[in-house]
Parts: C-alpha cells; sequence; structure tokens
C-alpha cells in the first residue's frame, strides 16, 4: 500500500484527501464496545425466542454450531460492508465533500437504516437458488455442510479482492457459492451437476447481475452528458481547488447521492445475509424459527379462506379426482426436482394444500403447532409455495386466469407463514454492515476514487455516478433481485469518465473486468470444495 499511496499522491498531488487518519483510541473502544453489545444482544435474543416457544435445551452441540454459523454469517456481511460500501463513500471524499472519516460513518449508518427497513423480498429471491432437498434439510449435516461452504467460499473471496484493492461483487460471491454448493450436492449424490441449481431464479439474478453494471456506465454516461448541457456551471466539471469542498449546493447533492447509495445497499446487499440466518435458524431452533408465530389472529380464518378457494379452482380439473396420490409432499418434492409437470402434480398439490390446512386448522394457530410437527408443517408449506411458483411460470402447461388468481393468494398466505425475519436479525445484520462499511474501506476508496480515470473526479462525475447507481439498486430492490452496488458505482464512474473525454486506467478496467468474469467460477469452485469437505467433517 506504501507504493500504491506514493504513486497516488504524485498524481492527485494536494487534491488527494487525507486517507490515512484512523478512528483514533475513542473509535476503537466504541468499534468493540458495540461488537460485544451485538454478539450480547443476538444471544439474547436467541435465548428469548427459544424460551417463548417452549425449547428445551437436550444438548449444547446445536446451539454451539448456531453461534459458530451465526457469527460466520455476520461475519459475511461485515467484510460486505467494507468491500462493497466504500464504493458509496469514495465520490463524497475525493471531491472533499466529507472528510473520509466522517463519510464512512456516515454511509455506516445508513446502511445500518437500509437494512433494518428493508422488505426481505431479496434475501428469498437468493434463498431460492438452493436446492429444495438441502432447504428441506437444512438442520442435517448437508445442512450445515451448506451454510458453512456457502459462507466460507464468499468470505474468503471477498478478503482476497479486497486485499489487492479489486472492487468485486458481494452478490455475485454469494451466488456463485450457491450455484457450486448446488452442484456438488447433486454430484455427490450420484446426479448430473446442473440437476442442483434452480436455473429459473439463477437465470434471474444471473440477467440483474450481467446487465447492472452496463447499465450503470451507459446511464452514467449519459446522465453526465445531459447535465453538461443543462447545467451549465463549470464549477461542477472542475477538479476540486486543494482540498476545499465544493460550493454548498453540490456539496449538498453529493452528500444526499451518497446517503441514497448507502442506505439501498443496506437494503439490497444486508438482505443476503438475512436469508442464510433464516436458514441456519430454521435448521438448529427449528421450533422457534420455522413457523411464523407472529401473524396476526385473523391470519388462520384467511388461510382457510384461501385453502378453500385454490382448492376449488385446481379441483375441476379431472386429474384432480382420478389420479390417486399417496404422498403427496413426495410428489411435490419431485415435481420440483424435475421441473415438469407430471399427471400426480395437482392433485398432489390438492392433497397437500388439504393437509397443511387441517394441520393449522387442527391447532387453531401457527403459534400453536407444536415443537415435534412445526418444521414438518413448515416444510409442505415450503413445498407448496415452490410449487405455485413454478406452474405460475409454466408456459408448456399454462394456469387458468381464476386458477392463477386464486393460488397467487394462496401462495401469499403459505409465505406469510414461512418467509419471516426477526426485527433482532435485521439489527444484528445492519450493525455488521454498518460496522465493516467503517473499518476496512480504504483499499477500494483509492480504486475507485484514483485508478479507473485518468483525471481526478469531479463534482459532476461523482454526481452522475451516485445518482445512476442510486436508481439502478433501488429498481433492483423494488423487483426483489440482487444487484452489485460494486459494478454499478464503478462501472458508473468509468463511464463519466469516458463520457468527458478524461480516458481510462486499462490497467484498473481490467482488473474489474477480471474480477468480474472469474468471481462466478472461482467462488463456484470454492463453494464445491468446501461443502464436499464439510459433508464429510459433519
Amino acid at each position: 500500500m506504501s507504493v500504491l499511496a506514493s504513486e497516488s499522491a504524485a498524481t492527485f498531488g494536494t487534491h488527494r484527501p487525507d486517507l490515512d487518519r484512523g478512528m483514533g483510541p475513542v473509535g476503537r473502544i466504541a468499534l468493540v464496545g458495540t461488537i460485544v453489545a451485538a454478539v450480547a444482544y443476538v444471544a439474547y435474543s436467541i435465548y428469548w425466542d427459544a424460551a417463548q416457544a417452549g425449547v428445551q435445551a437436550t444438548t449444547y452441540l446445536p446451539f454451539i454450531l448456531l453461534f459458530v454459523a451465526l457469527l460466520t454469517a455476520l461475519g459475511f456481511e461485515f467484510v460486505n460492508g467494507f468491500h462493497d460500501t466504500a464504493n458509496a463513500v469514495a465520490t463524497v471524499i475525493y471531491t472533499h465533500s466529507l472528510p473520509a472519516q466522517v463519510a464512512v460513518v456516515w454511509s455506516g449508518v445508513f446502511n445500518f437504516l437500509g437494512v433494518v427497513f428493508s422488505t426481505g423480498a431479496v434475501a428469498f429471491s437468493i434463498v431460492s437458488l438452493l436446492p429444495v432437498e438441502l432447504i428441506l434439510k437444512v438442520g442435517s449435516e448437508a445442512g450445515f455442510a451448506m451454510v458453512f461452504a456457502l459462507l466460507f467460499a464468499a468470505i474468503l473471496w471477498n478478503l482476497a479482492t479486497w486485499w489487492f484493492g479489486i472492487p468485486s461483487s458481494s452478490s455475485h460471491t454469494l451466488i456463485g457459492s450457491i450455484i457450486g454448493v448446488g452442484f456438488a450436492n447433486a454430484l455427490l449424490a450420484g446426479r448430473g451437476g446442473t440437476a442442483g441449481v434452480e436455473w429459473g431464479e439463477a437465470i434471474k439474478i444471473g440477467e440483474s447481475l450481467l446487465l447492472s453494471p452496463l447499465i450503470g456506465f451507459g446511464l452514467a454516461a449519459l446522465l453526465f452528458a445531459a447535465m453538461k448541457l443543462v447545467v451549465r456551471n463549470e464549477a461542477l466539471y472542475r477538479e476540486p481547488s486543494g482540498k476545499a469542498p465544493p460550493p454548498a449546493w453540490i456539496r449538498g447533492l453529493l452528500i444526499f447521492t451518497c446517503t441514497g447509495v448507502s442506505f439501498l445497499h443496506g437494503s439490497n446487499d444486508g438482505q443476503k445475509g438475512m436469508g442464510l440466518i433464516m436458514l441456519i435458524l430454521i435448521g438448529t431452533v427449528p421450533t422457534a424459527y420455522a413457523l411464523n408465530r407472529a401473524v396476526p389472529e385473523q391470519y388462520t380464518a384467511e388461510f382457510h379462506a384461501r385453502t378453500t378457494a385454490a382448492v376449488e379452482a385446481l379441483s375441476k380439473r379431472p386429474e384432480v379426482a382420478t389420479v390417486p396420490v399417496a404422498e403427496p409432499a413426495r410428489a411435490i418434492e419431485t415435481y420440483i426436482a424435475e421441473k415438469a409437470v407430471r399427471p400426480d402434480t395437482l392433485p398432489a398439490l390438492v392433497a397437500l394444500a388439504r393437509d397443511i390446512d387441517g394441520e393449522v386448522g387442527r391447532y387453531g394457530s401457527l403459534k400453536a403447532v407444536p415443537a415435534g410437527e412445526t418444521k414438518n408443517v413448515r416444510n409442505d408449506m415450503y413445498l407448496a409455495s415452490e410449487a405455485i411458483k413454478r406452474l405460475s411460470a409454466d408456459k408448456a402447461n399454462p394456469l387458468s386466469a381464476k386458477e392463477k388468481t386464486a393460488l397467487t393468494a394462496y401462495k401469499s398466505s403459505l409465505d406469510a407463514g414461512t418467509r419471516f425475519i426477526p426485527t433482532w436479525v435485521k439489527v444484528a445484520v445492519a450493525i455488521a454492515l454498518g460496522l465493516g462499511t467503517m473499518v476496512g474501506w480504504k483499499r477500494i476508496v483509492v480504486t475507485v476514487g484514483e485508478k479507473i480515470g485518468k483525471t481526478h473526479l469531479t463534482y459532476g462525475q461523482g454526481a452522475a455516478a451516485e445518482l445512476t447507481a442510486m436508481a439502478t439498486i433501488g429498481m433492483a430492490d423494488g423487483f426483489g433481485l440482487p444487484v452489485s452496488t460494486t459494478h454499478v458505482l464503478s462501472s458508473g464512474v468509468a463511464g463519466t469518465m469516458v463520457s468527458n473525454g478524461s480516458g481510462l486506467q486499462m490497467s484498473t478496467v481490467r482488473n474489474l473486468a477480471a474480477a468480474w468474469v472469474l468471481t462466478l467460477p472461482a467462488s463456484m469452485l470454492l463453494a464445491g470444495l468446501f461443502y464436499t469437505l464439510f459433508v464429510r467433517l459433519f
């Protein structure tokens, strides 16, 4: 880093911001204190939830595994914070809108808020990539092997790229890890590797990740060109004067865009860890976390009504009355694994829906489901929801409008009972992501601020890149899709440099492209190897 710093200082001269001031002893004490408080908060929250659900500990091994797995998952979000969020603060730091130390704290706070106010849609789109058989067996040896393999591979690759100061995507890394585990699981089971991946979800998410840097580059270039035509203020397009902050209105705009990107990064990226943490909790403490015990009182009656409507809509099909189904859950699991509608698929879905409705109605509410039945009910609800999702998207065997309407309403009730994120999980992830933002930001900031374009970042370029990132991440969040903050923002900076005629540093562009290309195969390989190892260890 000393060579990097000397080269940067020579290139940027007096314009270069002060990046070397640390957080000081008070800051370090506050950091350690926050970590200790967060760990205590997580431990107490799990204890309280387990006690409320009537969990009786007979062995401490599952809770030890739970604690290690949660720390690893929060470690992933911590690394994600200083790896990805550095992109959000690079523009305000290099335009001297905020001192570096203030910028990272500011960004960390808004990452925290973004996580806390997120919807959870991205979390479950990530989880949907995992093989269904592993999700159903998440508390087994294979389930623990899956979770640890995913997290270890993602953390290792993120740390490697951060060490070399290469902005790469935590989203890419995690999704590559998921696909790698799916391949390895299928191969170990004696099936083709491609059978272990939910390709419909993978393609949808892959398109989002593939297009986001292209959108970032193109939109930022166009926005910057439009700004030069419409806003004819030369101060906006000049390099900063020494280390003086920009004019108030420009500074306000840049701080606003940094705030927006930080908030939306938390809202989007923070959810990835939430999904994995929920899998860990469902696997180790299913009585407390397999079903949403906080659904409103009217849930049971509404669930019954929607089940009845869905069953009635499908019962008009002749095969529902004529094809016998001995084990509906197994038939639905086979349909999901083979991705092809069979004669028993719809009869099995109807039978499974009736079984689930009977279980929920028998106990009166989800929170009254006995401990021994909680995970089975949750798995049946998850299978039914996944089956409906696939049936609704199947163009070869289309549902009628009435069937689709009834099944969509029924699926929303199924998801309300199984796809939830407790507040303490959001808070824990938010703290991990926010603290990560404040710790390891410098390497990536230097790359984005100094090594993409050949000239110093101007105020207009910073604003155009950040506005583009805000819009892209916000749209992806609305559709429940993961997107790479790293790729959107760094490609946006590159787009403004090209639009301005500043030129690009091709060595950095090659590194960014290489990381973009290599992240998926590298994380897939790492996760597959870790999974194979952990399956044998566990």
